[in-house]
């Protein structure tokens, strides 16, 4: 099946055997616990809900073969699923590269929470498989990517990253949440595991908060699968059914999310009172043509920046209508979002402007709307 298809089918297969209704939507299954007719032989597999639950069960089938991957591991958020992944492949001592250009929540992660139990993490500008190179140490376990990036849209070369991973021994992570897996597939090129905050382009309604984990290593997933349910982070049933419901239109939206952030992103390069537009779709980004190869697609973020500094963008803002100031993206709605203040306010100032991130760069995520309403709102606040 292509990828529609699944998105729609895929673990949620009616049950027509008897005694199965047949129902077509995989039912929220509330119930904490499983009874069991005998006391060594959980009903179905299933005994606790943290454990195992129907409804979540349906939800992982679907983000596996999404990814086109084995196993998927659904969490409560994006964050839970990094935590998860890092206790589980990694201890004192243990190094991580990680691309300079990160979502501000996974950098806290790593240098205000990690980092006191003894990992050590390097950040380089991965946009340049030979910095990624050149910090592979002894002691290093993971490379951890983004790409498309939070908040300045870089990219890396999946492949190219993961084949120099692989002559060291080392386990290559991609977070391909702004990608979504319509427009990339980081294990087909080669990456040994992906990461989704499926809040964003999978959930695509912002009204749910999740995250997700894929994967094919057998031994991988038994870790992760292990400590998925020791440490608890997993994501309610009607989450899962929330998830479960937004993967099904997830093709048509990012086929729209795509368009109208292409022709955004051309509207606001011709504008004389923005500075600087990046998105991959534009001939003026540096890696084009490696978006071209590895994406499908180029995706519904726009990062841009108003010539007159803080007083032009606070105003800008302000007359904003159809686009809301808000955190978070992916959803069918537009929102705008001001990282130096917002998403990325746990980074040093000093560190922020190093990456790009200044002050006045603002972070589109453009929804579904009819591109003449969103220009039309941008153009009378500009």
């Amino acid at each position: 099946m292509k990828f529609s298809t699944k998105a729609i089918h895929c673990g949620e297969e009616p049950n027509l055997k008897e005694g199965g209704c047949g129902d077509i939507v995989t039912p929220i299954h509330l119930a904490a616990t499983f009874a069991r007719k005998e006391i060594d032989k959980p009903t179905g597999g299933y005994e606790y809900a943290r454990t195992n639950n129907p409804t979540r069960n349906a939800l992982e089938k679907r983000l596996a073969v999404l990814e086109n991957a084995k196993y998927g591991l659904a969490f409560a958020s994006g964050l839970a699923a990094e935590t998860t992944l890092a206790l589980s492949l990694l201890k004192s001592g243990d190094h991580v590269v990680a691309f300079e250009d990160l979502y501000g929540g996974t950098r806290r992660l790593f240098d205000k929470t990690l980092a006191n139990f003894g990992l050590e993490f390097s950040y380089v500008d991965a946009s340049d498989v030979e910095n990624v190179k050149e910090e592979i140490k002894s002691n290093t376990r993971l490379i951890w990517l983004e790409t498309p990036t939070n908040p300045l849209l870089r990219l890396c070369d999946i492949e190219a990253i993961s084949k120099e991973a692989k002559q060291h021994g080392v386990l290559t992570v991609v977070d391909s949440t702004f990608a979504s897996p319509y427009l990339q597939n980081p294990l087909d090129l080669g990456a040994d595991i992906v990461l989704h905050s499926t809040t964003k382009y999978i959930g695509g309604h912002s009204d749910v908060v999740g995250g997700a984990i894929m994967i094919s290593n057998d031994e991988l997933y038994t870790k992760l699968k292990f400590n998925q349910n020791s440490l608890g982070g997993v994501p309610s049933p009607f989450d899962c059914f929330l998830l479960l419901r937004g993967t099904k239109t997830l093709a048509l939206r990012m086929e729209r999310h795509s368009q109208n952030a292409q022709k955004i992103a051309e509207y606001l390069s011709a504008q004389p009172q923005v500075e600087k537009v990046i998105y991959p779709g534009l001939k003026s980004h540096p890696q084009y043509k490696l978006a071209k190869k590895q994406m499908s697609g180029f995706g519904g973020m726009v990062t841009f920046i108003l010539k007159g500094g803080k007083p032009k963008t606070a105003d800008f803002l302000k007359r904003l209508n159809v686009i809301a100031l808000a955190e978070s993206l992916g959803g069918v709605e537009s929102l705008i979002n001001q990282p130096a203040v917002m998403t990325h306010a746990s980074l040093a100032k000093e560190e922020r402007e190093r990456l790009g991130v200044t002050d006045y760069l603002l972070r589109l995520s453009v929804g579904i709307e009819d591109y003449e309403d969103l220009q039309a709102d941008l153009d009378q606040a500009l």
